[in-house]
């Protein structure tokens, strides 16, 4: 039912689709929703099965990786990822900014918490490195520009579930000289003893420094040899459990920036929903290449910002409640000539964020439609949540993104009204910002295919989901 309701969300519509006579509802099964925050961490391990396609790799959510939980309480996991969320916003949105704005955290919604505390990251990919490979943890993100891991020796690294990589045991590890063209094209390199040092700060006092270098990646039975990555010896804070990050931005040096024509410049990913239970498919999936964009998705174009080229903007022309277009101009999402507004797709916030003027149109439109469910408190950066203790199944409006050009989303509920607690708490996913820029999070994300094919200016939204 689930595969049939969204199939038929992500038909490309004409501009006038939206100009619905009836409301639109589906149902949110609480029961279901609420079996699944009781945590079933499955364990992966190496070893592969059959022979997956090229380019292709399992990507898991944090909650089931066994050695990423330090609680298996529904309530506590879901503080910790607001946590994680506000420092998360506050950085894309200094990023945004050119290192310019004075966001914080707690501006969010959320308590300051060090990094070293929280970690950081949502969904995580498992690589080999190096020659022999050497399996990490690394974290797979949409707005980064980098990939690298830790490194012996380490000065300072902070805890990992895998043995911290040592370049020592590759044969196949490189120190970049100075003089490479690789070298130039990394923001704040600087040059030591004939090799080039990189710097990366995340926003939140955390941070990565080392020696660039080109090493062999594995995935699967697929190599990738002389990809520049990060060889990190000073870490500070951030990724807790995993070795290091995985950018797929748009920049040149994410993966999928330095291997260009091999793959096209196109990817794709599902991220498996929240609390799929172990014996249901249990993670999504990351894959690179042309032949992996699939057919019959509806494509909405990428807009470029220059003064944030890492990150993936698309063009959103609206917000939909239970069928009906709500009264927002399109003004509000647009991406300016110097650089502000617009709305981004980021696969390392979790909640999407709108400007205060769109969200409370956008709010107040869901809680019209919603009278007969009993509310409750506000909880965290949520304003809008329902007491559904008791429940079975509720009906509620759908929710639906308008994308320039034409194309509508229309979001599962499972997907827009989330349990914050075990005991039928549940909210309205959505908050609102004081900047210009929209964010879609990752629970917006959860479960149906997205398509990136950056040579062409595009991104995808479906036809299949996981």
């Amino acid at each position: 039912m689930f595969r049939v309701l969204l199939l038929l969300s992500l038909l490309v519509t004409t501009s006038t689709s939206h100009d619905l006579s009836y409301p639109h509802f589906q149902q949110l099964n609480v029961k279901e929703a609420l079996s699944q925050t009781k945590l079933t961490p499955t364990q992966h391990t190496d070893s592969t099965e059959e022979s997956p396609p090229k380019w292709k790799l399992q990507l898991l959510h944090r909650d089931k990786v066994p050695t990423f939980n330090t609680s298996h309480d529904h309530r506590t996991r879901f503080n910790a990822r607001m946590s994680r969320d506000g420092k998360r916003v506050a950085a894309v949105l200094r990023r945004v900014a050119g290192g310019n704005g004075t966001y914080l955290p707690e501006a969010f919604g959320s308590e300051v918490v060090s990094g070293m505390e929280e970690g950081s990251g949502e969904y995580f990919v498992r690589i080999g490195v190096g020659s022999p490979p050497r399996n990490q943890y690394v974290v797979m993100d949409s707005g980064s520009d980098i990939i690298w891991v830790q490194c012996e020796p380490c000065t300072q690294c902070y805890h990992q579930s895998d043995p911290v990589f040592n370049p020592a045991d590759s044969s196949s590890y490189a120190g970049v000289p100075c003089d490479s063209a690789v070298c130039t094209r990394l923001d704040n390199a600087v040059c030591h003893d004939g090799r080039c040092r990189y710097e990366v700060s995340y926003g939140d006092g955390s941070y990565t420094k080392g020696t660039l270098a080109l090493e062999t990646l594995t995935f699967g039975k697929t190599l990738i040899r002389n990809v520049a990555i990060g060889c990190g010896h000073h870490n500070q804070g951030m990724f807790v459990g995993a070795a290091g990050l995985l950018g797929l931005g748009g920049g040149p040096m994410s993966f999928v920036g330095q291997l260009g024509g091999q793959t096209g410049g196109a990817f794709t990913y599902c991220l498996v929903s929240r609390g799929v239970q172990a014996q249901a498919q249990s993670s999504g999936s990351l894959q690179f290449g042309r032949e992996a964009m699939p057919v019959g998705a509806a494509w909405v174009p990428l807009v470029h910002n220059p003064r944030a080229p890492s990150f993936y903007y698309i063009g959103l022309s609206g917000l939909g409640v239970g069928g009906m277009r709500v009264p927002i101009s399109e003004d509000i999402f647009k991406l300016t000539d110097f650089g502000d507004g617009g709305v981004v797709m980021d696969t390392g916030t979790a909640v999407t964020r709108l400007p205060a003027a769109a969200y409370g149109a956008f709010r107040d439109a869901f809680v019209a439609q919603t009278t007969n469910l009993p509310r409750a408190s506000g909880v965290s950066i949520f304003d809008t949540c329902y007491d559904l203790f008791g429940f079975v199944s509720v009906r509620v409006p759908t929710v639906s993104f308008y994308f320039s050009g034409g194309p509508i989303l229309t979001l599962p509920a499972r997907n827009f009204l989330i349990p914050v607690d075990d005991v039928g708490t549940f909210c309205f996913a959505f908050a609102p910002t004081g900047s210009a820029l929209s964010i879609i999070g990752n629970i917006q994300q959860e479960g149906i295919q997205i398509s990136v094919d950056g040579a062409n200016g595009f991104v995808g939204f479906g036809p299949d989901v996981c």
